[in-house]
């Protein structure tokens, strides 16, 4: 197994192992390491992805189940020194890289014209908080049974505030022709907070989401490469919305 690969499946099983009861997420019921191999067991889920586009129903049963999740995982009940960096940010290598930034242009001519208000986001960004995130909450990470909603693949779980996996979820709905902004204005975690923070976090995903595709080689996964600049230029459209 590829190292970096078999670390976050090792990263996968510390954070299971420590989800507490209430979290709405499979069971971990065993898992194996013997250095080179690792192998995660987690209880069956009688259940689906969700439909794609969004639908109505689905979209407001996730976003409930993941406000619910805020809760739950607020403390975090998993050590910092365990968990990864936040996969987050990367307009400042964009802009640094001229083929990087090129590439970029070519899939959102907006962006070349706000790059520096996008590093302005990202590095005044705020991420403080005492929230355990999932950190890639996307539609492909959550299963719907007849009466719950799973949030699965803990990997890229992180520390911060505890409104940042409902962006990112919102995020996604622009890939539906749904506009997440009527849903935002209503939410319980985000009406309130000052639109900035909004914001930074959507140049922040877009900036990993399309840098991370920018910089893909021959050998990646194209269907991976167009799913990331998808979901990247989502939370661009959201944030030119937005602003």
């Amino acid at each position: 197994m590829a190292p970096a690969v078999a670390d976050f499946h090792r990263r996968e099983i510390a954070v299971s192992q420590r989800l507490p009861e209430g979290a709405p997420a499979p069971r971990l019921l065993d898992a194996y390491d013997d250095g080179t191999w690792v192998m995660l067991a987690f209880e069956d889920i009688p259940g689906r992805l969700p439909a794609q586009p969004w639908q109505p129903d689905e979209l407001d049963r996730v976003l409930a189940a993941v406000t619910d999740m805020t809760e739950v995982l607020t403390p975090s009940p998993v050590d910092d020194a365990i968990l990864g960096k936040p996969r987050l940010g990367g307009w400042l290598d964009v802009v640094a890289d001229a083929a990087v930034r090129a590439k970029v242009v070519e899939v959102s001519p907006w962006a070349a014209h706000h790059f520096d208000d996008l590093v302005a986001l990202e590095q005044n960004a705020s991420l403080v908080g005492s929230t355990l995130l999932h950190g890639d909450l996307y539609p492909f990470n959550i299963m719907l049974t007849a009466d719950r909603v799973f949030v699965v693949d803990w990997p890229h779980a992180w520390v911060g505030p505890r409104h940042c996996d409902v962006v990112t979820l919102l995020s996604s709905a622009w890939l539906s022709g749904v506009d997440p902004q009527p849903m935002a204005d209503r939410h319980p975690l985000i009406h309130d907070l000052d639109p900035v923070r909004v914001n930074e976090v959507l140049a922040l995903q877009a900036g990993f989401l399309l840098r991370t595709a920018a910089v893909a080689g021959p050998a990646a996964d194209r269907n991976l490469v167009a799913m990331m600049t998808a979901l990247g230029l989502a939370a661009l459209r959201w944030l030119r919305q937005r602003v």
